[in-house]
């Protein structure tokens, strides 16, 4: 990166530099709008709240929590995001409030929805888009290059009449003509766009080519100092995280990521890899206000919330991210860890724990553990949780901090006011013939009734699903993804014992080719499984009809 480095232009004047030589690069995450787009991650209001809340107290500057206009369920979340986790400075470093944003296409009842959604926020911004490739506007929007700039322009202006920040992308800026792009962000910053964000949308760019892009935009777009750059990468060729920096590199100070790498297709430029980049690389001259020791709590959530488990040699976060096995690897370590380590586990706040918990822990110092991890429990929820603490607490020895994170995840962010099912007893015969007993509350005409049928299956889990279905009355069913496995301490080495909580993420779809995603901890894998199982048909049945399927909307 030397000969980019070299090129960096002169950013003397522009907004959020440092008094120091260092600059600040804002974070930009969207993991609650284009990470909860990717196949199998959606999120429920409960789940978005928790993880707004984590990414607040990450230190991340603004929060793009939806697209308003997508679903009233996607509105009601930004809604309630903004006013409650956008006045909290918890945690966070300068003391300041997280920006929420939302995004909208270019139209009036877009933009305005938009507004009404965040504007809760005491900081807030609404982020508008309109694709500007000559692909996208001959066969998609049917327009040309003239119309493509006044509606640019029409929708920046009603943003900036509603909101004092907007964000306007070009979609698909990354094959767009650079002249082309140069008179259309001219147009929307005299509009009163105070952020340009340069999508490579498809993931098509190599890291020369986007680098080149932004220092050619922000030397040659008028204006382009009234108005910060910012990158917006998708990995479609791996090359997302590199894409980022170089455009960083060559002029932009906002980067667009998600916790995890997750988002459409192959998802986006990961937040942990850039800021880490930036954290290590003290030459760039550049810091970023996030609290890196929050990292990996806020990447567990992550995948905890979506069941999409972060892959094994995942770059700062995965499990053998900081585990060495080569004789000669563990040799330098043992006599240096800086001979193959370039940043320690704890700067990303693995292998942190204080304090294990056990069946002698008291509700003070449970809930304290909770609140050092990051959780927020409404009072209404604790009764229940710190029950469930405490079978899990006699069931084994220690309650590790991952133990933790399993038992909240899976319990505080169900949507318990319109469950339909709830999970009481589960009993299995496992032989010739595998029996399942399940004793189910279902809620019917305003009130719980407790039901229990039994089942025989191909295997144990066959029965318990067969069970479940013939008490919930639900056909049509079907199973497109099953996993178990043990919660541990994830990247600090430990090993899997025979107490260890096991986790199951269970997803399902229905006869529509709806899908819902469920999960389920506890000691026995199986009753696990059918917790998990149960939590899926709660979301699938709570599913609103007049939702836009995710993904049915294009987005940068």
């Amino acid at each position: 990166m030397k000969a980019i480095r070299h090129t960096l232009p002169c950013l003397a004047g522009r907004r959020h530099q440092s008094t120091s030589a260092s600059q600040r690069l804002l974070i930009f995450d969207t993991t609650l709008r284009d990470g909860e787009q990717a196949p199998g991650c959606t999120m429920n209001t409960q789940e978005k709240i928790a993880l707004a809340r984590q990414l607040s107290r990450l230190g991340v500057d603004i929060c793009e929590a939806g697209f308003p206009i997508a679903s009233d369920g996607d509105f009601e979340a930004v809604c309630r995001i903004a006013e409650e986790i956008g006045p909290l400075t918890d945690g966070r470093t300068d003391g300041s409030t997280m920006n929420i944003c939302g995004l909208s296409r270019a139209t009036e009842k877009d933009i305005r929805r938009c507004h009404e959604a965040v504007k809760y926020a005491p900081k807030h911004r609404i982020h508008t888009f309109l694709a500007t490739s000559d692909i996208h506007l001959q066969h998609k929007l049917q327009i040309d290059r003239a119309e493509c700039i006044k509606r640019a322009v029409a929708a920046v202006s009603l943003a900036r009449s509603l909101s004092d920040e907007v964000e306007f992308s070009p979609e698909d800026a990354g094959r767009s003509d650079p002249v082309f792009l140069c008179q259309v962000l001219a147009a929307v910053i005299e509009a009163g766009a105070t952020t340009l964000n340069i999508p490579d949308t498809v993931g098509y760019n190599t890291p020369e080519m986007y680098g080149k892009l932004i220092r050619y935009l922000v030397e040659n777009t008028k204006g382009a100092d009234k108005a910060i750059f910012s990158t917006h990468c998708h990995n479609d060729l791996g090359m997302a995280t590199a894409n980022s920096l170089a455009g960083v590199v060559n002029g932009a100070r906002q980067v667009e990521v998600t916790i995890n790498g997750i988002g459409e297709r192959a998802g986006n430029t990961a937040l942990e890899e850039i800021v880490m980049i930036v954290d290590t690389h003290k030459d760039l001259n550049l810091h970023t206000n996030i609290v890196t020791e929050q990292i990996f709590r806020t990447s567990q959530m992550v995948s905890g919330f979506t069941g999409v488990s972060v892959q094994a040699n995942k770059a700062v976060v995965g499990k053998n991210a900081f585990a060495h096995e080569s004789g000669i690897h563990q040799d330098g370590m043992l006599k240096n860890r800086e001979t193959y380590e370039i940043m320690t586990p704890g700067r990303v706040g693995i292998g942190s724990t204080s304090l294990v918990m056990g069946k002698h822990s008291g509700r003070n110092a449970f809930f304290s553990r909770l609140s050092e991890l990051g959780y927020s429990i409404p009072d209404d929820l604790k009764t229940d949780l710190f029950t469930k603490f405490k079978a899990l607490a006699d069931a084994k020895k220690e309650v590790t901090e991952s133990d933790l994170h399993a038992l909240v995840q899976e319990d505080s962010t169900r949507d318990k006011e319109h469950e339909k099912f709830r999970l009481k007893l589960v009993q299995l015969s496992v032989g010739v013939h595998n029996t399942a007993t399940i004793t189910l509350d279902t809620h019917q005409g305003g009130a719980w009734i407790t039901k229990t049928d039994a089942a025989i299956g191909n295997g144990p889990v066959d029965a318990l699903v067969q069970a479940i279905n013939r008490i919930a009355g639900l056909d049509g069913i079907t199973m497109t993804h099953f996993d178990v496995k043990a919660v541990q301490e994830a990247v600090t080495g430990s090993t899997v014992s025979a107490d260890s909580v096991g986790e199951a993420v269970i997803r399902v779809k229905d006869f529509r080719g709806v899908p819902a995603m469920g999960r389920g901890v506890d000691v026995d894998i199986l009753k696990a499984t059918a917790q998990a199982y149960v939590n899926a048909l709660n979301r699938l049945v709570n599913i609103r009809p007049t939702w836009v399927p995710k993904g049915s909307i294009e987005t940068p």
